[in-house]
């Protein structure tokens, strides 16, 4: 990837050099040139999750069970930023353009140039930042994100009308409404009733297949480079 030097790119250099975990993307080199900054990472030939879903294809490469396990590997991959860095970091610009796939699916966060140490001296000065994806509640003005997704997550006759054509047909309703019930925690409009990062993980993985990741039994994260 190349694109004009900033702090940000140099924030992001720094971060993914520490991290070592199956669910972050892995950073191969580095240069500068003049003005411009190249980034080199490892090669994720299945893109990004946005290009799957809304590309040409409308996501039909990817069934029930994939999707899952993508939730999975996503959840993984903040629960290391969250519980396993010291301080924890936070993403801020989480988003499908930035969950990207390798040749197996697996999938890997990407993008951290706006990502910041959760620090208690960046605890006071920690704004919204990046484009929207998912934004907490207490960040919007009026709580239309929470009013308009509640509704639908909650009504048991109105969800399945709402899964995606491509898999509805496929879908297991019991995993969907489990899925909802997770999702429906993660967006509670106070912050002390959602819940963890480890405990979605523990949620979504009863959900997948054993071959696909479905297990407790991952490799352990290591502690990010400079933090022992």
């Amino acid at each position: 990837m190349a694109i004009y030097y900033s702090l940000e790119l140099q924030n992001e250099v720094d971060l993914l050099s520490k991290f070592h975990h199956p669910n972050i993307i892995s950073i191969v080199g580095f240069s500068v040139h003049e003005e411009m900054g190249f980034i080199i990472y490892e090669l994720m030939p299945n893109g990004c999750l946005e290009d799957l879903l809304h590309g040409p294809s409308r996501g039909s490469s990817l069934n029930w069970h994939l999707r899952l396990k993508i939730a999975l590997d996503t959840a993984r991959g903040l629960e290391y930023l969250h519980e396993f860095c010291k301080p924890a970091v936070i993403h801020r610009d989480l988003k499908s353009s930035n969950i990207l796939l390798d040749a197996n699916f697996n999938a890997k966060l990407s993008d951290f140039g706006l990502a910041v140490a959760d620090s208690s001296h960046n605890k006071k000065k920690l704004k919204l930042s990046g484009t929207v994806g998912y934004v907490a509640p207490e960040y919007m003005l009026d709580g239309m994100l929470t009013e308009l997704a509640m509704p639908q997550l909650t009504n048991r006759a109105v969800l399945p009308t709402i899964v995606d054509p491509v898999i509805r047909d496929s879908v297991d309703e019991k995993y969907l409404f489990q899925v909802a019930a997770v999702a429906v925690l993660c967006i509670q409009p106070e912050p002390s009733y959602r819940p963890l990062i480890t405990d979605v993980v523990h949620s979504l993985v009863p959900l997948v297949p054993l071959e696909l990741g479905g297990t407790l039994r991952v490799p352990q994260p290591t502690t990010p480079r400079g933090q022992r």
